[in-house]
């Protein structure tokens, strides 16, 4: 059986966000057993998962990638929409659009320390579109 349903988030600035809690409030009955696919229908944020109890992990998240591939790059020549939008598509590039979580007894089968996060690399807040795709 597969189920899947697209979700809106709220509108998140900058900044690596914890949007666990916010999946699973849209989230029917989970079956016993199987997977869960998450994927953002945009090119200028990712999906990860990591440690969601120290918020010191998503600030060195932010600086890392900034060292990485930063703004105002004179190689660029995606420049249109702004010094942030090509550096978020290599961001975006670089950590992916998807992510695969198990499903264990009826619930999301992640980490003691794990969560997920909407990586938003744009500097103005936008409203970013998820499918969620369940296969049982």
């Amino acid at each position: 059986m597969i189920q899947q349903k697209e979700i809106t988030l709220p509108a998140f600035g900058r900044g690596y966000h914890i949007i666990t809690g916010i999946i699973e409030e849209h989230l029917s009955e989970l079956p016993e057993t199987g997977i869960m696919n998450v994927f953002i229908k945009h090119t200028s944020a990712a999906l990860t998962i990591n440690e969601n109890a120290d918020p010191s992990v998503r600030d060195d998240f932010e600086s890392t990638l900034n060292d990485l591939v930063p703004e105002d790059n004179r190689r660029y020549t995606h420049t249109m929409e702004g010094s942030d939008d090509m550096p978020a598509h290599i961001k975006s590039s670089l950590l992916g659009p998807s992510l695969t979580i198990p499903i264990t007894g009826g619930q999301l089968n992640l980490g003691t320390w794990q969560g997920i996060f909407l990586c938003e690399f744009r500097n103005h807040q936008h409203r970013r579109k998820l499918v969620l795709t369940i296969y049982a």
